[in-house]
């Protein structure tokens, strides 16, 4: 319903591969247009214009739409096919997820180990493993602050879903099918609903 010819559709959900591809058929189906448009990022870059679109589909209607693309995000990429936007995705989140298993980890080693947690994150921050993301998540971790911005259990979903495309593409993913077997143990420990982060608490139990 309402799908007309020519009427232009930008999808920004966060859906699988295969729904997407759904998707733009229903819409091209009946002489729509369409973009699959997910985006990189969680509530504070959405709330201040500085999301990673991840796009595909209809070139022309990423360009035409670019101005509105513009206000929500710090940039736009064009990915190519419908599908190709959720597969960025996952790729992303897929390494998101490892890489905050790793910090879990070196805390909880570092912590257990004698060192002060906040001296772990200043020594990261000053070499070549910085990234804002450890910047942003790191003293929360440490203060048990895991009010959500990206909620666990989206996150597990991610690296799961990351995880089965290695096995559909012949691609393996130790360290992905690791990190995804440590949120599960989190999600058990009732921590699904909190911030991804939450992971530490389920590390270094």
């Amino acid at each position: 319903e309402g799908i007309t010819a020519g009427k232009r559709f930008i999808d920004m959900s966060t859906v699988d591969e295969a729904t997407s591809k759904e998707i733009a058929a229903a819409v091209t189906a009946k002489g729509g247009r369409f973009l699959e448009a997910p985006v990189s990022g969680s509530k504070g870059p959405a709330l201040q214009g500085q999301l990673v679109i991840l796009t595909a589909g209809e070139k022309a209607l990423q360009e035409e739409a670019q101005p509105c693309l513009d206000v929500l995000g710090k940039r736009t990429f064009f990915l190519g096919d419908v599908g190709c936007g959720a597969r960025m995705k996952l790729v992303v989140n897929m390494v998101m997820g490892v890489n905050i298993v790793a910090l879990s980890e070196g805390l909880a080693l570092g912590t257990k180990g004698g060192l002060q947690g906040a001296d772990v994150l200043e020594v990261i921050k000053e070499g070549a493993l910085a990234c804002p993301m450890y910047n942003l998540k790191g003293p929360k971790m440490l203060e048990g602050d895991f009010a959500p911005a990206f909620p666990l259990k989206h996150q597990q979903k991610d690296v799961k879903l990351a995880v089965a495309l290695g096995e559909d593409v012949g691609q393996a993913l130790p360290l992905a099918a690791a990190a995804n077997e440590v949120f599960k143990r989190a999600r058990v420990a009732g921590k699904s609903d909190e911030d991804m982060s939450a992971v530490f608490a389920a590390v270094r139990s």
